[in-house]
Protein backbone atom coordinates (compact mmCIF):
# COMPACT_ATOMS: atom_id res chain seq x y z
CA UNK A 1 0.00 0.00 0.00
CA UNK A 2 2.86 2.12 0.36
CA UNK A 3 4.12 1.92 -2.99
CA UNK A 4 0.35 2.58 -4.38
CA UNK A 5 0.88 5.97 -2.16
CA UNK A 6 4.18 7.07 -3.73
CA UNK A 7 2.89 6.76 -7.24
CA UNK A 8 -0.29 8.76 -6.57
CA UNK A 9 2.18 11.25 -4.49
CA UNK A 10 4.53 11.59 -7.85
CA UNK A 11 1.00 11.83 -10.18
CA UNK A 12 -0.02 15.02 -8.10
CA UNK A 13 2.90 16.41 -8.14
CA UNK A 14 3.22 15.99 -11.92
CA UNK A 15 -0.15 17.04 -12.45
CA UNK A 16 0.94 20.41 -9.84
CA UNK A 17 3.80 21.29 -11.63
CA UNK A 18 2.02 21.11 -14.98
CA UNK A 19 -0.95 23.82 -13.73
CA UNK A 20 1.47 25.74 -12.23
CA UNK A 21 3.32 26.18 -15.80
CA UNK A 22 -0.25 26.75 -17.62
CA UNK A 23 -1.68 28.73 -14.87
CA UNK A 24 0.97 30.92 -12.83
CA UNK A 25 -1.08 33.58 -11.49
CA UNK A 26 -4.11 31.96 -10.89
CA UNK A 27 -3.00 29.22 -8.86
CA UNK A 28 -4.79 27.82 -5.45
CA UNK A 29 -3.13 25.40 -3.22
CA UNK A 30 -5.88 23.84 -0.83
CA UNK A 31 -4.89 21.61 2.07
CA UNK A 32 -8.47 19.85 3.59
CA UNK A 33 -9.33 17.21 6.10
CA UNK A 34 -13.17 15.72 6.73
CA UNK A 35 -15.73 12.73 6.78
CA UNK A 36 -16.94 10.24 4.07
CA UNK A 37 -19.61 7.60 4.47
CA UNK A 38 -18.94 4.28 2.83
CA UNK A 39 -21.87 2.18 1.13
CA UNK A 40 -20.77 -1.32 -0.35
CA UNK A 41 -23.98 -1.75 -2.70
CA UNK A 42 -24.18 -5.64 -3.58
CA UNK A 43 -26.99 -8.50 -3.86
CA UNK A 44 -24.24 -11.01 -2.13
CA UNK A 45 -24.70 -10.34 1.56
CA UNK A 46 -26.05 -7.63 3.45
CA UNK A 47 -24.30 -4.29 4.29
CA UNK A 48 -23.91 -0.84 6.17
CA UNK A 49 -22.94 1.95 5.41
CA UNK A 50 -20.31 3.25 8.11
CA UNK A 51 -18.34 6.66 8.85
CA UNK A 52 -14.50 7.23 7.89
CA UNK A 53 -12.23 10.36 7.61
CA UNK A 54 -10.23 12.17 4.89
CA UNK A 55 -7.50 14.37 4.45
CA UNK A 56 -5.70 15.86 1.31
CA UNK A 57 -4.51 18.43 -1.25
CA UNK A 58 -6.50 20.41 -3.62
CA UNK A 59 -4.97 22.80 -6.32
CA UNK A 60 -7.85 25.07 -8.42
CA UNK A 61 -6.93 26.99 -11.52
CA UNK A 62 -8.57 28.63 -13.64
CA UNK A 63 -9.48 27.34 -16.76
CA UNK A 64 -11.96 29.30 -19.06
CA UNK A 65 -14.19 32.04 -18.22
CA UNK A 66 -16.35 31.01 -15.43
CA UNK A 67 -14.96 27.60 -15.25
CA UNK A 68 -12.06 26.52 -12.84
CA UNK A 69 -9.95 23.19 -13.33
CA UNK A 70 -9.35 21.56 -9.85
CA UNK A 71 -6.76 18.79 -9.06
CA UNK A 72 -6.77 16.87 -6.06
CA UNK A 73 -5.18 13.84 -4.32
CA UNK A 74 -7.36 12.58 -1.32
CA UNK A 75 -6.41 9.73 1.25
CA UNK A 76 -9.14 7.97 3.43
CA UNK A 77 -9.88 5.43 5.28
CA UNK A 78 -13.25 4.22 4.75
CA UNK A 79 -16.00 2.00 6.72
CA UNK A 80 -18.82 -0.74 6.14
CA UNK A 81 -19.76 -3.68 7.57
CA UNK A 82 -21.39 -6.84 6.69
CA UNK A 83 -23.87 -9.09 8.66
CA UNK A 84 -22.47 -11.99 10.26
CA UNK A 85 -22.95 -14.86 12.66
CA UNK A 86 -19.94 -15.76 15.65
CA UNK A 87 -21.43 -19.59 16.42
CA UNK A 88 -24.95 -18.81 16.70
CA UNK A 89 -24.89 -14.84 17.58
CA UNK A 90 -25.62 -12.54 14.79
CA UNK A 91 -22.77 -9.44 14.60
CA UNK A 92 -21.95 -7.00 12.33
CA UNK A 93 -18.21 -7.39 11.19
CA UNK A 94 -16.59 -4.17 10.55
CA UNK A 95 -14.49 -3.55 7.50
CA UNK A 96 -11.67 -1.10 6.92
CA UNK A 97 -10.96 0.22 3.62
CA UNK A 98 -7.41 2.60 3.16
CA UNK A 99 -7.50 4.01 0.02
CA UNK A 100 -5.60 6.83 -2.28
CA UNK A 101 -7.50 9.10 -4.87
CA UNK A 102 -6.66 11.15 -7.75
CA UNK A 103 -9.43 13.41 -9.52
CA UNK A 104 -9.37 15.97 -12.25
CA UNK A 105 -12.50 18.02 -12.37
CA UNK A 106 -13.94 20.44 -14.19
CA UNK A 107 -15.64 23.78 -11.79
CA UNK A 108 -18.48 26.13 -12.52
CA UNK A 109 -17.85 29.55 -10.70
CA UNK A 110 -21.96 30.11 -9.66
CA UNK A 111 -20.55 33.30 -7.26
CA UNK A 112 -16.77 33.76 -8.25
CA UNK A 113 -15.03 32.78 -4.69
CA UNK A 114 -18.07 31.59 -3.21
CA UNK A 115 -19.98 28.79 -5.25
CA UNK A 116 -19.36 26.42 -7.46
CA UNK A 117 -20.26 22.86 -8.60
CA UNK A 118 -17.65 20.42 -9.62
CA UNK A 119 -17.95 17.13 -12.03
CA UNK A 120 -15.35 14.92 -13.08
CA UNK A 121 -13.37 11.45 -13.08
CA UNK A 122 -11.82 10.26 -10.41
CA UNK A 123 -9.33 7.42 -10.02
CA UNK A 124 -9.42 5.33 -6.43
CA UNK A 125 -5.99 2.91 -5.66
CA UNK A 126 -6.49 0.79 -2.09
CA UNK A 127 -5.72 -2.23 -0.43
CA UNK A 128 -7.11 -5.66 0.65
CA UNK A 129 -9.96 -5.13 3.24
CA UNK A 130 -9.42 -4.89 6.59
CA UNK A 131 -11.03 -7.14 9.26
CA UNK A 132 -10.45 -6.93 13.23
CA UNK A 133 -8.81 -10.69 13.89
CA UNK A 134 -11.65 -11.20 16.68
CA UNK A 135 -14.06 -11.32 13.61
CA UNK A 136 -12.26 -13.09 10.81
CA UNK A 137 -13.88 -16.16 11.73
CA UNK A 138 -17.41 -14.77 11.67
CA UNK A 139 -19.60 -16.46 9.00
CA UNK A 140 -21.25 -14.32 6.55
CA UNK A 141 -24.79 -14.39 6.58
CA UNK A 142 -26.85 -16.40 4.30
CA UNK A 143 -23.51 -17.87 3.29
CA UNK A 144 -20.93 -20.54 3.99
CA UNK A 145 -17.81 -17.47 3.91
CA UNK A 146 -15.81 -16.67 6.68
CA UNK A 147 -15.35 -12.58 6.78
CA UNK A 148 -11.72 -13.20 6.05
CA UNK A 149 -12.61 -15.03 2.51
CA UNK A 150 -13.55 -11.41 1.48
CA UNK A 151 -10.49 -9.19 2.22
CA UNK A 152 -8.81 -9.60 -1.01
CA UNK A 153 -11.08 -6.83 -3.16
CA UNK A 154 -9.68 -5.21 -6.60
CA UNK A 155 -7.50 -2.65 -5.76
CA UNK A 156 -8.29 0.14 -8.69
CA UNK A 157 -11.77 1.63 -9.51
CA UNK A 158 -12.91 4.62 -11.39
CA UNK A 159 -15.60 6.84 -9.67
CA UNK A 160 -17.78 9.79 -11.58
CA UNK A 161 -17.92 12.29 -9.26
CA UNK A 162 -20.73 15.31 -8.91
CA UNK A 163 -20.29 17.98 -5.68
CA UNK A 164 -20.83 21.34 -4.48
CA UNK A 165 -18.52 24.13 -3.20
CA UNK A 166 -19.56 27.06 -0.84
CA UNK A 167 -17.88 29.32 1.67
CA UNK A 168 -15.20 32.36 1.09
CA UNK A 169 -12.02 32.66 -0.67
CA UNK A 170 -9.56 31.23 2.09
CA UNK A 171 -11.85 28.58 3.35
CA UNK A 172 -14.59 26.52 2.05
CA UNK A 173 -16.85 23.51 2.43
CA UNK A 174 -17.16 20.67 -0.29
CA UNK A 175 -19.72 17.96 0.03
CA UNK A 176 -19.74 15.38 -3.11
CA UNK A 177 -20.71 12.08 -4.22
CA UNK A 178 -18.71 9.51 -6.22
CA UNK A 179 -19.79 5.91 -7.62
CA UNK A 180 -17.35 3.21 -8.40
CA UNK A 181 -18.19 1.57 -11.74
CA UNK A 182 -15.92 -1.12 -11.75
CA UNK A 183 -17.24 -4.11 -9.76
CA UNK A 184 -15.31 -3.84 -6.27
CA UNK A 185 -15.38 -7.60 -5.44
CA UNK A 186 -14.42 -8.75 -8.72
CA UNK A 187 -11.14 -10.26 -8.04
CA UNK A 188 -13.20 -12.59 -5.74
CA UNK A 189 -14.57 -14.32 -8.60
CA UNK A 190 -11.14 -15.70 -9.21
CA UNK A 191 -10.82 -16.90 -6.28
CA UNK A 192 -13.28 -20.11 -6.73
CA UNK A 193 -14.75 -19.07 -3.61
CA UNK A 194 -18.36 -20.44 -5.22
CA UNK A 195 -20.07 -17.40 -5.74
CA UNK A 196 -20.44 -14.70 -8.34
CA UNK A 197 -19.33 -11.87 -6.35
CA UNK A 198 -20.98 -8.06 -7.82
CA UNK A 199 -20.54 -4.77 -5.29
CA UNK A 200 -19.97 -1.42 -6.56
CA UNK A 201 -19.13 1.34 -3.96
CA UNK A 202 -20.84 4.72 -3.22
CA UNK A 203 -18.90 7.50 -1.53
CA UNK A 204 -20.64 10.81 0.06
CA UNK A 205 -17.27 12.84 1.16
CA UNK A 206 -17.62 15.91 3.30
CA UNK A 207 -14.74 17.93 3.42
CA UNK A 208 -13.17 21.49 5.03
CA UNK A 209 -10.56 23.16 2.50
CA UNK A 210 -8.43 25.83 3.53
CA UNK A 211 -6.20 27.78 0.93
CA UNK A 212 -3.15 28.65 1.39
Amino acid sequence: MKRLYFITVFIFISMAGFAQYQYRDANRIGIFFGVNQFTLNTNNFQTKPGTGWNGGLSMRGNFYNDWDMVYAMQFSENNFSVATKRIFISEDTNYKLASAQISLQLSYKIVENHLSVEFGPLLQINGKLNVEKDQQNNIISGTTLLAKDIVAISQFNFYPTVGITAGVRHVRLNVSYQYGLNNMLGNLNSQNLGYNFKGNPGIVNGNLIIYL
